[in-house]
């Protein structure tokens, strides 16, 4: 058993303390190396994760069925990791309950495995042959909580998803202003490879071809080809929390010599005198073709999503890689222009800011909670993956990340960031509260929404106890005509009924000695308002 007496440290003792009660049980006093591991793992903390590199170093070097005890544990835990697992042991992880998170997107996955339709891409050779039936996705949270499922191993293509990342670095370079100078913020309408500009003679976003194209060209101008690339490459491995992002030579020489459109669309802007002075014409599309051709994994695209969740800071490393004002604004595009000409209707289903790429690449963000990134070589008549889409609309359906969610009541969506016993209880005490005040409206607002009027506070009362108390007789009706049970008892053993007698609210007796007793009720003619 590892011991080690002479480590004080308050957030050491506080996660050990914990980890050891969270872990033991009845029939187990001593914790294991895999009895932690796994305890890390149900949290969504991975072994790849930086931030707990030391303390798994520490546990390869001990016998694997090797036991630990408050003390050991504290030699294991370094005072970032101690901060991190006391978190996630308290429940401060932005999703407190990950194993539920990660077993709900797991069905998700799998219903949208059946979804057939759809073809890859054939304009680009080498994208025409990838098999079609590959689907993976990943999620991180902004607290580095991940997971991931499918054909998670391997790698593809950025293609069109890298124009959020070079948007925003190009935006963290210089400012709105400047970049916004030569590439509007509206969106086009139109087909991403359309040769079109907005009125100013610019092109409409940086999420079309013409967009990001004019956001390369911005990106290191003065510097060689070769730096440019070396740059933005460190910039996908820092937004990936170290990740090496590979890069595919044949898909860029195929995408250069099919890209009679991008080089019509460089020229049309150039005549328009819409790039910047002295612009390469040449290398600028070749950077963009490079960048098109970064091959990661969905496991690495999650964790970016999660730095542009996370307002710029990777969550694995918390390392700043991109300013906040470049991530909001990129944001914005992303929620406006992210989905070729399906965009709008994105926004308006799924509600959630997205990056597609005809590699079949999708990009998702929630802002202050996580991202997703799903991969499925099959796309729709727009370009996007069709179970890509398919997995956003059912997520939007399941969970309160549209933007607009909180604003519409009763359609019973999941908040993750809050566990269920914390659901359970707010849903407890607003019932509990409306009751308490007679306030009907209120009421009828949460059982519209789902909320079952049986449920109980810490103290076993429901909102019939409250309103039995206070004499709120119209609610009292209310809540009998619905359901509510009566005879049921709180902590104390005490009814709705012993409640109204305790207090005097005779009114209120009268109703529910009939229910006790089992007798009908006898309308009166005139009741005293709620």
């Amino acid at each position: 058993m590892v011991t080690l007496k002479s480590i004080p440290a308050d957030s050491k003792a506080f996660a050990a303390e914990h980890l050891i009660k969270s872990l033991k049980s009845e029939h187990t006093q001593a914790v294991s190396n895999a009895m932690l591991i796994r305890a890390l793992e149900e949290m969504g903390l991975q072994r790849a994760d930086p931030r707990l590199s030391s303390l798994f170093a520490k546990l390869d070097d001990m016998p694997e069925s090797g036991t630990l005890d408050e003390d050991g544990l504290r030699y294991l835990l370094g005072e970032v990791e101690a901060s991190l697992v006391g978190r996630a042991l308290s429940g401060s992880l932005v999703i407190p309950a990950f194993d539920e998170f990660r077993d709900q997107l797991d069905t998700i996955f799998d219903a949208c495995r059946d979804e057939a339709s759809g073809s890859v891409a054939s304009y680009i050779p080498q994208l025409a042959r990838v098999d079609p039936e590959k689907f993976a996705m990943a999620v991180c949270t902004i607290d580095g909580q991940r997971h991931s499922v499918g054909d998670d191993h391997d790698s593809f293509c950025v293609q069109s998803t890298c124009k959020p990342v070079n948007y925003a670095i190009a935006h963290g370079l210089s400012s709105a202003d400047s970049i916004h100078s030569h590439v509007g913020r509206e969106p086009s309408g139109r087909s991403f490879n359309e040769l079109t500009l907005n009125p100013a003679g610019l092109p409409h976003n940086p999420m079309i071809n013409a967009g990001a194209i004019m956001a390369s060209s911005l990106i290191k101008p003065e510097e060689s080809l070769a730096d440019r690339f070396d740059f933005v490459m460190s910039k996908w491995r820092e937004l990936g929390g170290g990740a090496e992002p590979g890069f595919d030579n044949t898909v860029f020489l195929s995408e250069k010599a099919t890209a009679d459109r991008n080089f019509a669309l460089a020229y049309f802007m150039r005549e328009n005198g819409a790039f910047p002075p002295n612009t390469n014409l040449m290398e600028t599309l070749d950077f963009y073709f490079q960048c098109c051709s970064i091959r990661i994994d969905v496991r690495h695209m999650a964790i970016i999503a999660a730095t542009l969740a996370n307002g710029g800071v990777c969550p694995t490393t918390s390392q700043r890689v991109l300013d906040a004002e470049s991530v909001r604004n990129c944001l914005s595009l992303m929620y406006s222009c992210g989905m070729y000409d399906y965009s709008g209707e994105f926004a308006f289903t799924v509600g959630i800011p997205a990056k597609s790429g005809v590699s079949g690449a999708l990009m998702l963000v929630v802002p202050g909670v996580c991202g997703f990134a799903i991969w499925s070589p099959r796309l729709d008549r727009c370009g996007n993956s069709v179970r890509g889409v398919r997995f956003a609309q059912e997520l939007s359906k399941k969970y309160s990340f549209h933007s607009y969610a909180t604003m519409v009541q009763g359609q019973g969506l999941i908040d993750p960031t809050k566990s269920q016993v914390e659901r359970a209880a707010e849903v407890a005490s607003s019932l509990c509260s409306a009751a308490s005040v007679g306030d009907l409206s209120e009421l009828r607002r949460l059982v519209a929404s789902g909320a079952d009027i049986l449920q109980a506070d810490y103290d076993g009362r429901t909102a019939l106890h409250l309103a039995a108390s206070e004499g709120r007789i119209g609610v009292v009706h209310f809540l009998l005509s619905i359901g509510a049970n009566a005879k049921q008892k709180d902590r104390w053993g005490n009814t709705a009924l012993a409640d109204a007698k305790r207090e005097g609210k005779a009114d209120v007796v009268e109703i529910l000695s009939a229910i006790e007793a089992a007798e009908p009720i006898k309308p009166k003619l005139r009741q005293r308002a709620a």
